[in-house]
């Protein structure tokens, strides 16, 4: 069965925030991706960013908190709201299309469920409630990220 995790937007300070949350849980980060380690020529990155955290992961007891700064070409984030997004973790990638394909109807798709740059096979979209969600299956991991 897939595991729901929190997903926290952050405006350059995700690296910080996460040092914290682990100063209180305790553990160790499961992930941790710069944006620099995806640079490529189809996904230039620039100085300024190159630097912040593109996802970072710690896991509390068996679920995960999750994170990232985003990037300035998508604006600011608004702290007050729009700041968070469901995470599932699914099992298999048939469980993540099932999920995808279901919560997203009538809603709006940010990213179809595709192979992604770091390894998964990922998807974003607003469902019709407005409510945002990334469904993912990563094979080393099977639900566990």
């Amino acid at each position: 069965m897939a595991l729901i995790n929190p997903h926290i937007n952050f405006n350059g300070n995700a690296e910080e925030a996460f040092t914290f949350y682990k100063s209180v849980f305790g553990g160790e980060f499961a992930k941790v991706m710069r944006f620099k380690d995806l640079a490529s020529p189809e996904f230039p990155i620039s100085t300024a960013e190159e630097h912040k955290i593109m996802h970072i992961a710690l896991p509390i007891g068996k679920n995960i908190l999750m994170g990232n700064d985003v990037p300035e070409i998508m604006g600011k984030v608004n702290e007050n709201e729009n700041r968070s997004k469901i995470a599932i973790s699914a099992e298999s990638r048939e469980e993540a299309d099932q999920l995808f394909n279901g919560l997203s109807q009538g809603g709006d798709i940010e990213m179809p469920m595709e192979d992604s740059p770091w390894g998964s096979y990922f998807g974003m979209f607003r469902d019709q409630f407005g409510i945002e969600w990334m469904v993912d299956f990563d094979p080393k991991y099977k639900g566990q990220i």
